[in-house]
């Protein structure tokens, strides 16, 4: 036997695949109009059959600086190269197809990225305890792990990009001076787009208080960004039940949110009950809403709503009060069930020199008593 037909009869099992991995063995190694059967029994147990894990080479490896001496054995190196090659392809595309979806992602100067017209957080949700623990977070990383998502957008101060979400994590990272770590998405080229995924991101976050859901909703309906609310909630793929909740939330008149600490805090449940006090006595509820403004401190929200709500009470006693002049009573002050106010003064303030004193005295209870609607 020959020198070549014993170096056939060695390598005719180790045939390399002319076809992409994972395509059929009797494709391997075929011209343009062959037949499987054409080729050796050996092409049987081809490569392509195996994973790129298992597809181990059976020629040994180039030794660096080293080479074959005869003719033989040179094939033998050079095929064994050859199907190093190949498995490492194989397994750089298995690699790359499983980032087929994934966005690029660099970093960025905050200076670069504008906000969202459409962005929907409040200013008190960069004030909270939430946002502090945030920034720390952010800053003992060195930077914000989980990326943005910005668009790519043209503008005259040189803001090259826009944020499709991550709000939060952009502002965290602008006030620590750090660059932010987003994906580049090209593809987003419509507001509607950009809205339905920041819709979805925050709402898979689960973080996005009612009032900032229904103020980013209202503000799309204000915009015609969607004609209607049906069509924002098929848009969202959202339920009207959830779009009206959140709404009814932001639509709530001014007065009434600024009785609350932030309008964060108020819910569905609270906008409902309001709501429909508002529709039955408006007028009442903001005058209480006024008063309950201009405490210096805040209720928390269920007291906030229980005081809208509900009327104060009359008093069902007569309630007598002391007219004081500095440490020295000078009268009472009768308040009656009724509402009504006598005032009985002692003898001492019809003093003409006490007399201006004492109006003035009274004046100023008058005024207090006014504010609390107790006359």
């Amino acid at each position: 036997m020959s020198m070549k037909s014993k170096l056939l009869a060695k390598t005719g099992d180790l045939l390399t695949p002319s076809a992409p991995i994972g395509a059929p063995a009797g494709d391997v190694g075929l011209g343009p109009n062959a037949k499987a059967d054409e080729l050796p029994a050996a092409a049987s147990i081809a490569l392509p059959q195996q994973s790129p894990q298992e597809a181990v080479p059976k020629f040994p490896g180039v030794v660096p600086g080293a080479g074959a001496r005869t003719a033989p054995g040179q094939m033998l190196q050079f095929r064994g190269e050859l199907q190093a090659k190949e498995l490492e392809v194989a397994q750089l595309k298995l690699q790359l197809e499983s980032h087929r979806d994934a966005l690029p992602t660099r970093h960025l100067e905050p200076k670069t990225i504008g906000d969202s017209a459409w962005a929907n957080r409040h200013e008190a949700a960069f004030r909270s305890a939430e946002f502090e623990s945030l920034k720390r977070d952010i800053q003992a990383s060195g930077g914000n792990i989980q990326p943005i998502r910005v668009r790519p957008v043209q503008r005259a101060d040189g803001v090259a990009y826009e944020v499709v979400f991550g709000h939060r994590r952009l502002r965290a990272c602008r006030e620590l001076g750090l660059p932010v770590l987003a994906m580049v998405d090209a593809e987003v080229k419509d507001d509607l787009t950009l809205f339905a995924l920041m819709d979805r991101e925050n709402r898979e976050r689960a973080d996005l208080s009612p009032y900032e859901q229904g103020l980013a909703y209202k503000r799309a309906l204000d915009a015609g960004l969607f004609p209607s609310r049906r069509r924002l909630a098929e848009a969202l793929e959202v339920s009207h039940t959830w779009v009206s909740n959140v709404l009814t939330v932001a639509e709530l008149p001014l007065a009434i949110i600024e009785c609350f600490s932030s309008p964060l805090e108020i819910q569905h449940r609270h906008a409902k009950i309001l709501g429909e006090a508002l529709a039955r006595d408006g007028r009442a509820v903001l005058k209480r809403a006024e008063k309950l403004r201009q405490l210096s401190t805040r209720l928390k929200p269920t007291s906030v709503v229980a005081s809208l709500v509900a009327s104060e009470p009359k008093s069902q006693a007569t309630v007598v009060e002391p007219l004081k002049l500095g440490n020295t009573i000078v009268g009472k002050l009768t308040s009656k069930p009724d509402g009504s106010l006598q005032v009985d003064l002692a003898s001492s303030a019809s003093d003409p020199a006490r007399r201006e004193q004492v109006l003035k005295a009274l004046s100023i209870w008058l005024d207090k008593a006014a504010r609390f609607d107790r006359v």
